[in-house]
């Protein structure tokens, strides 16, 4: 055996000096005068090649290299995603992670590439790492908040704490284990807590499986820390992937599940339960005698669901999902065609769109009105794989509903009856107390039309793809048909004593509309409720009409006194026209607004082809030319380019900038997006808006506690999941409607901070505030919003009634009590202004 004997021991001996290495110190030294050379040319490939070759040979550059390195990776990178090159672009930050394997600045911007190309797993742990290197690193923590909401939805937390739907749901496992189900599959098992309810109530084996690798993870650590590690077998697949023996050594006796949404078959119950009972269960159980042999047959919880629905009408949901605006900004729409949201309830199964969406009725702005009953629009048994298997092909049935009072008809609302067994069910009804949202079926197909009391609203109910589809497609009236599909605008006049007129109207309008085609635009739902707020595009032409007129006299003026010596500097107006870029994120008008004004070529952001065919219909029948509109991302490589002059001659008079997302946070890096337009200004020129005044009050909610993180010091039925899952709670809770939260106002609304855009010297990077309690209680919240402001005078506010933005709140991980009258200095409350807005 070569080098078997004992090396003999020597006494200790002077260190070898390294060898030096003329030829390597060459190369490491001309690589790094070229690494710096094309950084200069903005040669950035080959930059980074050579930084690479530098470091990899001399890591004792390292320290010295590395703002320099770092700026060309990210600028490299920038190129790499501009063309495609994604693979490129990864195998870049390797790269460079195996040089600095700890460097928050490169983990973090990996983990932004990451969650932009829909990584979210592998996103957060590069945010994650970043922040265990640099715990105050306000990027990363603002991302990992992001990811976080993505990973662990926030419905987690309120099904956690929903005490009522998991002693339910533990009472049925606990029946069906004493009864004989010996072996059990959790299919979606999230925390993990179903299944240990099966292994406390004495099942022998128990088996999850979980595809999000996250909820696999933290389904791992709360089995194992609940003692149960080795006895429950935690597979991270798809249940559809699973198969005996492979994953488990045989079928099992009972699956339980909820995989199941607002809509109830929209994660995929259906089709998981087809191919458990045909792969992963026995074989269901044969005549009366429920519980007899049950660990030689299989069965489901839940067993079944019953699905009911009735049909409303709201505000909120009409000016989400459909245009009801006739002019907007000054523009008429008229031209505009079909525009509406990508939520449709046609029967007709269509890939890009959605059949519903959801909403919390009993916490929707104006709330509703039902106008008929609600009725039962399926029966589903999901112990019984033929009725599975047979409802994709099932009939489309056709429901007559009797409307019980006057309104609009905007949406068909759904909930549904949860049958765990014939002992226990969970009902998702909007009157409940529960996690649940509903599932809403927007109306598309009819304008303003007005159901009378008496009507027969006609609805067809399918599931032709596994969803559940309600359609509501005619209303019988005095004997006579009318099918909504094809009526445009057939809204009754209520002034009219005559119901054979109205009808009479009706008909006519149905007979008119027959002969149209209309263009149909999908907008997201933020957008069709951004062109519905009226407030907000009268504000913008008031604005840009006064800006225009200034710019306009300042011009005239110059004119004038062109006698003098003309200043150097590039100016809009060699040509007589002023230019505004609007770079609103999605569909805006705001740029159409600007032209409209007359001697403006206005630059609109938007990018999708039909969004562009709109604007432009709108464009010629508002009597802008099409020299008036230009298209900025036609011209431009990638979005990172966006704000750059016109052309090299000429200055913006006006840039529109996006800065509050909808979901009620401002937008990440707006102060680095502000400083480089007003760069850009011409003299005089203007952003928009010119600054941002947040606004807030400190309010007592219990509601925000339980959809923010697990409460109680008690375990969840007896488990420790609690500090697991609360690893992903954030402070900021988003998508908020402050008008119906459920809360105690313990303040008065009081300024926080102020974000000046068109004045960088004028901003703080943090200000503390004193809040006076005008009631005694627990602050749990600080509930924020934002004024607008436009310019000194005018102003939106994203909390008044017809705003298309929601709120947010910052939510107190250990509530304070307060009195009344006492002074809150809440120095913990703080904002930093870095290239966002983060409130802490």
């Amino acid at each position: 055996m070569p080098n078997a004997s004992p090396r003999p021991k020597h006494g200790r001996r002077t260190r070898r000096r390294r060898r030096v290495d003329p030829a390597r110190n060459e190369l490491v030294s001309s690589s790094l005068e070229s690494a710096q050379q094309c950084l200069f040319n903005q040669d950035y490939g080959t930059a980074f090649v050579h930084y690479l070759l530098v470091l990899n040979l001399a890591p004792i550059f390292k320290d010295f290299a590395k703002d320099a390195f770092r700026f060309t990776l990210f600028k490299w990178a920038e190129e790499l995603d501009s063309v495609g090159r994604i693979q490129d672009l990864f195998d870049c930050y390797e790269q460079a992670l195996e040089l600095f394997p700890n460097d928050e600045v490169i983990l973090n911007s990996m983990g932004e590439h990451l969650f932009r190309m829909g990584f979210r797993d592998e996103a957060a742990g590069h945010f994650h790492k970043a922040l265990k290197v640099r715990p105050d690193y306000p990027e990363a923590r603002e991302n990992f908040y992001r990811v976080a909401n993505w990973l662990v939805e926030r419905w987690h937390f309120l099904m956690l704490n929903d005490h009522g739907r998991n002693l339910k749901y533990q009472q049925a496992i606990q029946k069906a284990v004493h009864n004989g189900c010996n072996s059990v599959l959790d299919i979606g098992t999230g925390t993990g807590i179903l299944g240990m309810c099966a292994k406390k109530a004495g099942a022998a084996e128990v088996y999850a499986c979980e595809l999000s690798k996250t909820m696999y993870e933290l389904a791992c650590e709360v089995v194992a820390a609940n003692g149960m590690d080795g006895r429950i077998k935690i597979l991270h697949k798809k249940s559809m992937e699973m198969e005996v023996p492979k994953d488990i050594p045989h079928r099992v006796s009972l699956v339980v599940t909820e995989t199941v949404d607002a809509g109830l078959f929209g994660e995929g119950i259906i089709e998981s339960l087809i191919h458990a009972w045909h792969n992963l269960l026995l074989p269901p159980q044969r005549g009366e005698n429920e519980f007899g042999q049950q660990s030689t047959t299989g069965r489901v919880i839940p067993a079944g669901a019953t699905v009911f629905g009735m049909a409303i009408e709201c505000l909120e949901i009409r000016r989400h999902h459909r245009l009801c605006e006739t002019e907007v900004g000054g523009l008429s729409m008229a031209t505009a065609g079909e525009l509406r949201s990508p939520v449709s309830c046609r029967s007709e199964p269509d890939d890009s769109m959605e059949p519903y969406t959801t909403e919390r009725l009993s916490r929707l702005p104006g709330g509703y009105k039902p106008l008929t009953e609600p009725f039962t629009a399926l029966n589903i048994d999901f112990n019984n794989v033929q009725e599975l298997e047979g409802l994709s092909s099932r009939e489309v049935r056709e429901m007559h509903l009797r409307v019980t009072q006057e309104g609009q008809l905007d949406a068909l609302a759904v909930w549904f009856q949860l049958h765990l067994d014939e002992e226990n069910s969970l009902s998702t009804g909007p009157q409940e107390d529960t996690c649940w949202e509903q599932a809403i079926y927007p109306i598309h197909s009819v304008k303003g039309f007005v159901l009378k009391a008496g009507d027969d609203l006609i609805v067809e109910v399918s599931c032709r793809d596994a969803y559940l589809r309600l359609c509501s497609v005619a209303v019988l009236r005095d004997g006579h048909k009318i099918h909504l599909d094809k009526c445009v605008d057939s809204q009754l006049p209520e002034s009219n004593p005559n119901p054979e007129a109205e009808l009479c109207t009706a008909l006519a309008s149905l007979q008119t509309a027959q002969s149209q085609t209309r263009d149909v635009c999908v907008l997201e739902c933020s957008e069709v409720a951004l062109l519905n707020n009226g407030d907000y595009h009268r504000s913008f032409a008031r604005a840009l009409a006064k800006l225009i007129s200034q710019l306009k006299i300042k011009c005239q003026n110059q004119e004038r006194g062109s006698s003098f010596p003309s200043d150097p500097a590039p100016s809009s107006h060699s040509s007589g026209l002023l230019y505004v870029l609007d770079v609103s994120e999605g569909f805006s008008l705001l740029s159409l607004i600007a032209a409209s004004q007359g001697h403006v070529k206005a630059y609109s952001s938007v990018e999708k082809r039909k969004q562009q065919e709109v604007l432009k219909r709108l464009a010629c029948s508002n009597g802008i030319s099409e020299q008036q509109l230009e298209f900025w991302l036609n011209h431009t490589e990638d979005e990172q380019g966006m704000l750059q002059r016109p052309s090299r001659e000429k200055l913006w008079s006006a840039i529109i900038l996006d800065c509050v997302e909808t979901c009620g946070l401002v937008r990440q890096k707006l102060m680095e997006k502000a400083s480089l337009a007003r760069c850009l200004l011409e003299e005089g020129g203007r952003i928009y808006p010119q600054k941002i005044v947040v606004f807030g009050t400190l309010v007592e909610s219990d509601t925000l506690l339980l959809e923010s993180a697990v409460q109680g010091q008690e375990p969840t039925l007896g488990f420790n999941i609690a500090p697991f899952i609360n690893q992903f709670t954030v402070p900021v809770h988003v998508f908020l409607d402050f008008s119906t939260l459920q809360c105690r106002h313990l303040s008065e609304p009081v300024e926080l901070f102020v974000l000046y855009l068109m004045e960088a010297n004028a901003n703080y990077t943090n200000r503390e505030v004193k809040v006076q309690a005008m009631s005694s209680g627990r602050l749990t919240a600080v509930p924020f919003w934002y004024d607008i402001y436009l310019d000194e005078e005018i102003s939106v506010s994203t909390l008044s009634q017809n705003s298309h933005w929601k709120q947010a709140a910052v939510v107190l991980q250990q509530p304070l009590e307060v009195q009344a009258g006492d002074w809150s200095k809440r120095p913990s409350i703080l904002l930093y202004v870095q290239d966002d807005l983060s409130m802490h």
